[in-house]
């Protein structure tokens, strides 16, 4: 999907909010009439401040990430304001505050009564055809990956889940979006991940409390733990004290960028024995020479 808005400001897709605001003022010096007396430096400063005003609104630029050119006709952004200026449209802070309070990426006509704003057949805007919807994966297959079904207008389907997604991420199934004069649309999930009740995850890491005896707080012992993806043996020491963490490296989410993974922190919860359970003599001895401070 085309987004040359973001050509326009000399930018990337996963630009910041800081480094769009500074590419804008970094253009703008140098774009302006008063400044560059180039015959095209004042059509292209109207491009860089409307290229910023749509991507410096984080609902307009949700919507332009979404659609892309499509709301410009498939046209980049610097033909479809060249076409715009050469038919007098009228202005073009005007037609695109309509076209994206319209959502004229979704099929709206921010021009009205369907007409075509530069005469002819220069310029038509294209219907979108793509979905978006929410899908709720369970917490293993959002660290593991794997693959999970999803129902869509009746479609059922799986789709392939990477290991290490996060909740609001957004992914892309090609081909699954709507259908219109033989043309296909993407479908866009955005991910809600389940939670889980014995994990809990903190950036890449995971954690998870177990139960640790007392004779193997004071004495030291090994305790097998289930974890996502096999149960391991961990040695606790003597003196554990409760809520002790235990490291267990590169078992925890995956890194998709780094495609590292971060670790498991296995958090001691001391289990402490029913004292009317215990032999009468050891209670007795306990009472005697435990320290009460």
């Amino acid at each position: 999907m085309s987004k040359s808005l973001y050509e326009t400001l000399e930018i990337s897709e996963n630009a910041s909010e800081s480094e769009i605001k500074k590419a804008y003022r970094k253009l703008a010096r140098k774009y302006h009439p008063d400044i560059n007396k180039e015959a095209s430096a004042e059509e292209k400063f109207k491009e860089i401040n409307s290229a910023y005003e749509i991507l410096s609104d984080k609902e307009k630029k949700q919507q332009y990430d979404m659609h892309g050119d499509s709301m410009f006709g498939g046209q980049n952004f610097h033909d479809f304001s060249q076409n715009h200026s050469a038919a007098g449209a009228g202005s073009m802070e005007d037609i695109l505050r309509e076209m994206f309070a319209n959502g004229g990426g979704a099929g709206g006509n921010p021009f009205g009564g369907g007409g075509n704003p530069f005469g002819g057949g220069g310029f038509q805007q294209e219907v979108n055809l793509d979905m978006e919807t929410k899908v709720t994966i369970p917490f293993v297959v959002s660290i593991l990956g794997g693959s999970h079904s999803v129902s869509v207008n009746g479609d059922r389907f799986d789709i392939k889940i990477p290991a290490g997604v996060n909740s609001g991420e957004k992914m892309r199934v090609k081909g699954k979006g709507h259908t219109q004069n033989g043309r296909t649309g993407d479908l866009f999930l955005k991910i809600t991940v389940a939670d889980s009740p014995d994990y809990e995850r903190e950036g890449d890491d995971l954690v998870k409390i177990f139960d640790v005896p007392l004779y193997a707080a004071l004495f030291g012992d090994k305790i097998a733990i289930e974890t996502l993806e096999k149960e391991i043996k961990l040695k606790i020491p003597q003196n554990t004290k409760n809520g002790q963490r235990f490291r267990v490296k590169e078992m925890g989410a995956m890194n998709r960028k780094t495609k590292t993974r971060g670790n498991l922190y296995l958090k001691a919860n001391i289990v402490l024995p029913n004292v009317d359970e215990l032999d009468q003599d050891l209670v007795e001895l306990m009472k005697e020479k435990l320290p009460k401070d």
